[in-house]
């Protein structure tokens, strides 16, 4: 299966912002699990999907309020059952790069069990291919 990327926008507002008023981490972290969830979900059930690990999420530069910033996701790396969704955050007019990084989720059955999920990724763009090698040596 070909790596799918998919996008979702928002608008930093008033109360995204921290004490320093850029976006809040906490609100950022929110957002960056949900883009990477929509990757893994939309491989398999929504339902079947359950985060484990946030691999990283350095920022590079603040994002400002009223700022709309688009978060790009793709699933990068499958094992058995694991996923791994790549998630890279720019501004949504300028493409501007504010952060980047891989979450881990876990395919489950509905009592939370581990779940095989049979699904294959096969990275064919040098750059997805470089982003499935950075996966496969996440900790």
């Amino acid at each position: 299966m070909e790596l799918k990327a998919h996008s979702i926008c928002r608008l930093v507002k008033n109360e995204d912002l921290n004490h320093h008023g850029t976006l809040f981490a906490g609100k950022t972290a929110m957002w960056f699990v949900e883009a990477g969830f929509i990757a893994a979900a939309s491989l398999t059930h929504p339902e079947n999907i359950v985060c484990v690990n946030i691999h990283g999420m350095l920022f590079k530069k603040p994002v400002k309020n009223g700022q709309i910033i688009r978060f790009e996701s793709k699933v990068v790396l499958t094992g058995k059952t694991r996923l791994i969704s790549y998630v890279r955050i720019v501004d949504n007019s300028s493409n501007e790069f504010y952060l980047d990084g891989f979450i881990s989720f876990v395919h489950v059955d509905l009592k939370g069990k581990s779940l095989p999920h049979g699904i294959e990724i096969n990275p064919t763009t040098p750059e997805d291919i470089a982003l499935q090698e950075k996966a496969k040596n996440l900790k």
